[in-house]
């Protein structure tokens, strides 16, 4: 198998190109609502777009648990079981959306337990997550193409699913809420019907590529073999596990920064806005080697994973300490840019060392992650997570007391080694190939 670093920049640049146009999404949501004059419909925006993030990033496992298992088959040339991985995915998603929909008063209830706000509030987040929860069957099953079409590499056709995604919203809040009228209602309503058509035209290139390859149908008896589903359910069960661990941590430093007043919650708030930023760039080099070790491990190709790990950390290295020189350089002048509070933005200065130090503290985590998705190594990776889990909250419990925000911000920097090192610990097992679920070949 051939790699080389252009086929890594290749398929980076897509992919972080798709991470920046993300948050046009929210800021146009709250542009238009916040023209509308009333500051409930702002803060029910905010909630709900929370609400949902949360609820979809922990169903995440749809789509990096179908680019591992669809990567290896395409490496293993076996276009048939490729199909029916997606199929497979495409299932699990409609059958989690129906649960979800099904359940859907439940949720809603539980989400607005958990938030203090005003009745005026709490009842405009809950009029957008009434609506916007029928999104779910399109926003499940988009996570399932989206990993196909990483799994085999085609990272601007999913660029391109972006744009049409964040164009049919922007067009479609603008009629609905500011023509129409409709309020937050038109808000959650017009991000329904973009999820909708962007789901229609993924489906669609998808299919189209499956007519080409000759193996766009595959038998009943394939789609529910039963080890491909046992392996199935083993893979996306440790990716949520993994990824609600990962959750955990976030919402656990949020919520630490919260009990030390405002203004720090505030400027950790606008800090982490960097280590966001940072994160779009060296998500494309993860998912990058996502895909290419998911083909070298469906390929059997040792070198090939090497390859593909040392490339993708000299690329990643290499962005990381240029976007902590950018941090360096222009962090206090961004700070300003994003808030006017003088309290918020002495704060926010006073610990900017920390987002500068997190791109070349946390790439190593990003690209290790991608590595083990792809070569659906997700028990190692669960287990990494909870490990690396305790290490941070350790850390926190240790750091904390003595120095405050700074030790708040060090025992993220030690989360982000201890899940470097915990997955290096199991660096070797890339390279151990399991037997192969399904005989390799086009055929089979």
């Amino acid at each position: 198998m051939t790699v080389d670093r252009r086929q890594i920049f290749q398929i980076a640049w897509p992919i972080i190109i798709s991470n920046l146009s993300t948050p046009l999404l929210g800021l146009v949501d709250t542009a238009v609502i916040g023209n509308l004059g009333e500051a409930e419909l702002i803060g029910a925006i905010a909630i709900g777009g929370v609400i949902f993030s949360f609820l979809y990033w922990g169903f995440g496992f749809l789509r990096m648990g179908t680019t591992g298992l669809v990567a290896q088959a395409e490496g293993a040339g076996n276009f048939t079981e490729s199909t029916a991985a997606f199929y497979r995915a495409a299932l699990l998603g409609l059958s989690v959306a129906i649960l979800l929909l099904a359940t859907q008063t439940l949720l809603g209830s539980m989400a607005m337990s958990l938030i203090n706000a005003s009745p005026e509030v709490e009842a405009q987040a809950l009029t957008y997550f009434q609506i916007r929860i029928w999104g779910a069957p399109f926003s499940l099953t988009h996570l399932a193409v989206m990993g196909y079409l990483l799994g085999t590499r085609q990272t601007r056709q999913l660029l391109l699913l972006q744009v049409i995604l964040n164009g049919t919203n922007i067009i479609l809040d603008i009629v609905f809420v500011m023509i129409l009228e409709w309020g937050v209602a038109g808000a959650a309503a017009a991000t329904v019907v973009s999820e909708a058509i962007v789901i229609l035209v993924g489906l669609i290139l998808v299919v189209t590529q499956l007519k080409k390859k000759g193996h766009w149908q595959v038998s009943l008896a394939l789609l529910l073999d039963a080890a491909a589903l046992k392996n199935t359910v083993v893979v996306n069960r440790d990716i949520m596990i993994r990824t609600l661990c990962l959750i955990f941590a976030f919402a656990w430093f949020t919520n630490e920064g919260a009990k030390a007043g405002d203004v720090l919650l505030a400027a950790n708030a606008i800090l982490m806005q960097f280590v966001s930023f940072a994160a779009f760039f060296l998500d494309g080099f993860a998912l990058a080697a996502e895909s290419l070790v998911g083909n070298a491990t469906g390929a059997r190709d040792s070198p090939a994973i090497t390859r593909v790990l040392r490339y993708t950390s000299e690329a990643g290295l290499g962005t990381a300490l240029l976007l902590s020189l950018l941090f360096a350089v222009g962090g206090e002048t961004a700070i300003g840019l994003l808030t006017n509070v003088d309290e918020v933005r002495r704060a926010a200065d006073h610990y900017l060392i920390w987002a500068v130090l997190a791109p070349p503290l946390s790439v190593w985590c990003y690209l290790l992650d991608g590595a083990f998705i792809g070569a659906t190594r997700t028990t190692e990776m669960r287990n990494a997570m909870i490990v690396s889990l305790m290490m941070f909250l350790l850390a926190w419990w240790l750091l904390t007391p003595l120095l405050g925000n700074h030790g708040l911000w060090l025992s993220l920097q030690v989360y982000f080694l201890a899940r470097a090192a915990s997955l290096g610990f199991y660096l070797s097992r890339l390279t151990r190939f399991p037997a192969p679920l399904v005989a390799t070949g086009p055929e089979t």
